[in-house]
């Protein structure tokens, strides 16, 4: 029987963040699979998928954090903003690597981007890819996103090609970076390859393939794949009960905070049994003096 926890599987080019699930549910025999977010058909890298009862946990994850490694070529513009749209402008290119470096940090911290047409944002109820398709371009409202790590890896003057390494938060678009980016340089640029490097704490040397995955689940060995689901949540600090107090979490009961040793001003906490067995997440009501079941796991 396959167990509740995080599968990490390296999402090959091509296949949307569905396909992966429904590939993964043919192979591991199973149904109730989930994601913790979208990656485009045309990025590989990291994409943990949640198995059983861990996803429930789609919603609730406290670190959201992603890490990508991006190709661009400087001098072409495209309607998606990467390689896979279809060509709007191209530009002589004439940039050194210290003109790049000169602009990145203007596209560090909290920043403003509005989001590609070629995207699942939502306006007025549409999709912006629905109105896209059909020859669309809206007004977008800006979005503030959080970047923390903008790194030139590798740069090429001679062809305009190069590679960033982005550390970013939640609602993040590379492409769009990029895209930006070629427009402060006066020339343009397009996205040409992505992979996510890291996401939600979980890295590239954790991701399996499907053969890894489809070998292992022949071997009646897919359990050996799964990461623990409270390893989604380490970010959050960690309380012990007893025994007793562990009945009454099962069964929904809230807990006196005065019982409860090792608790901080945090509001939500991992809760465990005295063998470390993962319960869930509690919540700390200090108005009502007790601790709460927040999410069974």
């Amino acid at each position: 029987m396959i167990r509740s926890g995080v599968l990490v599987m390296d999402k090959p080019q091509g296949f949307t963040s569905f396909d992966v699930i429904g590939k993964l549910r043919g192979i591991l025999k199973m149904k109730k699979l989930g994601h913790t977010g979208t990656l485009d058909p045309m990025a590989t890298g990291v994409l943990p998928v949640l198995i059983g009862t861990a996803a429930r946990a789609c919603d609730i994850l406290p670190d959201e954090r992603k890490a990508y490694r991006a190709g661009f070529q400087l001098g072409t513009v495209t309607d998606t903003q990467d390689s896979t749209g279809r060509v709007l402008e191209t530009h002589p290119v004439s940039v050194s690597e210290t003109d790049i470096l000169r602009l990145l940090p203007q596209f560090q911290g909290e920043i403003q981007q509005i989001p590609p047409m070629f995207s699942a944002v939502q306006v007025n109820g549409r999709r912006l890819y629905e109105l896209a398709r059909e020859g669309k371009t809206i007004e977008r409202p800006a979005r503030t996103v959080f970047v923390e790590t903008l790194t030139l890896a590798a740069y090429d003057a001679e062809t305009g090609s190069g590679i960033l390494e982005i550390r970013c938060g939640k609602g993040t678009y590379v492409r769009t970076i990029l895209h930006d980016l070629g427009t402060a340089l006066g020339c343009g640029c397009m996205m040409t390859a992505l992979t996510r490097t890291m996401a939600c704490g979980f890295t590239i040397d954790e991701a399996h393939s499907f053969d890894e995955v489809q070998q292992a689940a022949d071997r009646d060995a897919a359990n050996t794949l799964i990461i623990p689901t409270d390893r989604l949540f380490a970010a959050l600090p960690a309380v012990t009960v007893s025994e007793a107090q562990a009945r009454l979490y099962r069964n929904g009961v809230r807990l006196d905070l005065n019982r409860i040793r090792g608790l901080t001003d945090a509001v939500h906490y991992r809760i465990y049994t005295p063998e470390q067995e993962f319960l869930g997440l509690c919540e700390a009501d200090r108005a009502a003096g007790c601790l709460r079941v927040y999410k069974n796991l």
